[in-house]
């Protein structure tokens, strides 16, 4: 059974090879355009910030160099049950100078399309077993966002041997810009 997490709950992630899903749904309110949201992952190393370029992994850069992080595409829409976009984790690849990978997701073209958070719904989450589908964790982010462009969903770090998960759900206005800038 998943754990279900709240925010600024830790857990322990005692799984090699695991898949991050992210899933969200858009509220029926239209402002002309369909909702494009972005999964991203910064690999940060022991100062918080990206090791190289090629650690940031998104719709533009869908592999880590380790091969250790892979985003399985961008979906345009956010259309159908389920996840949205995914990405593989292998931590068995993964560069040692790696001590934690921040999970992000932002809506493209937010400020000409009129469009953040407080219009999105349902958004999650979810660590499973890339292998069996299970699902070990969860974090469903019931905050209402009503100005944010970007979210912080949630980060996995390596603290004492062992990596963990950790709920954040913390939303920023700037989108993805701001991130880069603060991971750069």
């Amino acid at each position: 059974m998943a754990i279900n997490l709240e925010k600024g709950q830790r857990v322990a992630v005692d799984l090699p090879k695991f898949t991050i899903g992210l899933g969200w749904d858009v509220n029926s309110t239209s402002t002309g355009y369909d909702f494009d949201l972005d999964a991203s992952a910064f690999m940060n190393g022991e100062n918080g910030k990206i090791l190289a370029d090629e650690y940031f992994v998104f719709y533009n850069n869908l592999q880590s160099p380790d091969e250790s992080v892979v985003h399985t595409g961008d979906n345009l829409t956010g259309e159908g049950e389920g996840d949205d976009e995914s990405i593989m984790v292998d931590l068995s690849k993964i560069d040692p100078r790696v001590k934690e990978i921040v999970f992000v997701v932002t809506i493209h073209k937010a400020d000409e399309r009129r469009q953040n958070f407080g219009q999105v719904r349902n958004a999650f989450i979810r660590i499973y077993d890339t292998t069996t589908g299970v699902e070990i964790l969860r974090y469903d982010l019931d905050e209402d966002f009503s100005i944010e462009t970007a979210v912080e969903f949630g980060r996995i770090y390596k603290r004492n041997g062992q990596w963990k998960f950790e709920a954040i759900g913390t939303g920023q206005k700037a989108g993805l810009a701001e991130y880069l800038k603060k991971y750069n």
